[in-house]
C-alpha cells in the first residue's frame, strides 16, 4: 500500500527542526540537502553516488525536461524514476524561476507564461495546469505549484503583483493536483524583501491547507541578513506540522542558519557548479584546489567526510586534475561536495535531536572561519 505523504516533527531546538517527511517512495529525514539533478542527472555523479552519500531525495526541473527529452515521452518511458534508475523520492521544481531568469525569452499572462525554448526557439505555453500535468507526467513526488519569481531588489508593485498572481496560481495547482496519495504539492511564499507581502502570502497559502510550503524568491540578490529576515516572518506563521522548503539555497553556512529559523529543506547547484570549477566545500571551510598551495599537498581533501573523493586521493592529485582541467577532477570534487553536503546534514540533525544545536552551528562556523590552517 501507498504510504500517505506527511511530516512527523520527532524534535525542536529553538526553531531547528527534526523531522521526517513520509511519501509513497520512502521517507525523506530533515533538515535535508536535495541534490539538483535538472535533466535527470546529478551533474558529474552517479546515482549511486548520490544515494551513497546519504541524499533521501533529489531534484528535478520541469521547464528543462519539458523541452528535452518531453513529459509525454517520459511518461511512455514510465517517468522519470525509471529512466535515471533513481527509486527514492523525486521533486520537480514548477518551471516559475525561469520565469524570471529566463524573462528576456517569456511572456506573463494570467492564464500562465509563454516561454521560447532557449534550446531552438520553438514556443511553450505553461499555465499553471499544465505545470502540474507535466509533473505527473514524470512522476515526481513532490510538485511545485507554478509561480512567479521576482529578482531583487524590486519595486513594492512588482512584487506585489507577482506574488498574488503566485497566490491565484497556487489554487489552480490545487486543483488541477487534486488527491494524489502519497505525493504533495508544495504552495510557494513570495513576496520579495517586503514584509507585509511575505506575510500576506504565507497565510494565503497556509488557508489552502497544503500538504506542504515553499519559500521562494529568496538567494536571488538579496544580502544574507535579508533572507534569514524574510524566514523570520514566513516561518512562524507556517504549521509547524508540515515541511518547510526553502528553494535555491546555497552555501553551507546558508542552510545551517536557515535551519536556526525553522527550514526543513534545500536545494541548490552550488556543490557540483563549485566542484566543475576546482573548489570543495569541507569541514574547514572552502578550499580552491587551483591554488599552487596544493600541489605537493600530500593529504586527502577531508578525511571526516566518509566518501572516497573526500579521503582516497592527495589534494596535489587533485589539484594536478583540475589545474589540468581534467573531467576526473570535477567529477571528483563535485562527489564530494555532495557527500560534505549530507555530511552537514546529518550532523545537523543529530545536532537538534540531542538539543545542542547552537553549540554545534557555532562550533562549525567556527571552524570554517579558522579555514585550513594546516595547510603546507
Amino acid at each position: 500500500m501507498t504510504q500517505d505523504f506527511g511530516f512527523t516533527l520527532h524534535n525542536s531546538d529553538g526553531m531547528a527542526r527534526r523531522g521526517t517527511v513520509h511519501t509513497g517512495r520512502g521517507d525523506i529525514q530533515t533538515p535535508a540537502f536535495m541534490p539538483v539533478g535538472t535533466v535527470g542527472t546529478v551533474k558529474g555523479l552517479y546515482l549511486d553516488q548520490v544515494k551513497d552519500a546519504g541524499a533521501d531525495i533529489i531534484l528535478g526541473n520541469t521547464y528543462h525536461l519539458m523541452l528535452r527529452p518531453g513529459a509525454e515521452r517520459m511518461d511512455r518511458l514510465g517517468g522519470l524514476h525509471k529512466f535515471i534508475g533513481w527509486d527514492g523520492p523525486i521533486l520537480t521544481d514548477s518551471g516559475g524561476f525561469q520565469v524570471m531568469s529566463l524573462s528576456a525569452l517569456r511572456k506573463i499572462s494570467e492564464e500562465g507564461v509563454t516561454f521560447k525554448s532557449h534550446v531552438d526557439g520553438k514556443l511553450f505555453e505553461m499555465s499553471p495546469e499544465r505545470s502540474i500535468e507535466i509533473q505527473g507526467l514524470l512522476g515526481s513526488d513532490i510538485q511545485m505549484q507554478l509561480d512567479e519569481c521576482v529578482a531583487l531588489p524590486a519595486d513594492h508593485d512588482t512584487m506585489k503583483s507577482a506574488m498574488e498572481l503566485s497566490l491565484r496560481w497556487a489554487e489552480r495547482c490545487k486543483t488541477a493536483f487534486g488527491n494524489q496519495p502519497g505525493k504533495a504539492m508544495f504552495g510557494i511564499v513570495q513576496g520579495g524583501d517586503n514584509v507585509g507581502l511575505r506575510e500576506q502570502s504565507a497565510q494565503a497559502l497556509v488557508d489552502m491547507d497544503l500538504k506542504g510550503y515553499s519559500i521562494g524568491g529568496l538567494a536571488v540578490g538579496e544580502p544574507q541578513e535579508v533572507m534569514l529576515a524574510m524566514l523570520d516572518v514566513v516561518c512562524p506563521i507556517l504549521p509547524t506540522t508540515k515541511p518547510r522548503y526553502l528553494m535555491g539555497v546555497g552555501t553551507p553556512q546558508d542552510l545551517l542558519r536557515s535551519v536556526a529559523h525553522g527550514v526543513d529543506m534545500f536545494d541548490c547547484v552550488m556543490p557540483t557548479r563549485s566542484g566543475r570549477h576546482g573548489l570543495a566545500f569541507t569541514t574547514r571551510g572552502r578550499v580552491n584546489l587551483k591554488n599552487a598551495r596544493h600541489a605537493e599537498d600530500t593529504r586527502p581533501l577531508d578525511e571526516g567526510v566518509n566518501c572516497t573523493a573526500s579521503n582516497s586521493y592527495s589534494r596535489a592529485y587533485l589539484h594536478h586534475l583540475i589545474r589540468s582541467n581534467e573531467m576526473l577532477g570535477m567529477m571528483l570534487l563535485s562527489w564530494h561536495n555532495i557527500a560534505y553536503y549530507q555530511h552537514l546534514m546529518a550532523g545537523i540533525r543529530d545536532a537538534i535531536s540531542n538539543n545542542n544545536f547552537a553549540q554545534f552551528a557555532e562550533e562549525t562556523e567556527a571552524r570554517w572561519a579558522a579555514g585550513d590552517i594546516d595547510a603546507l
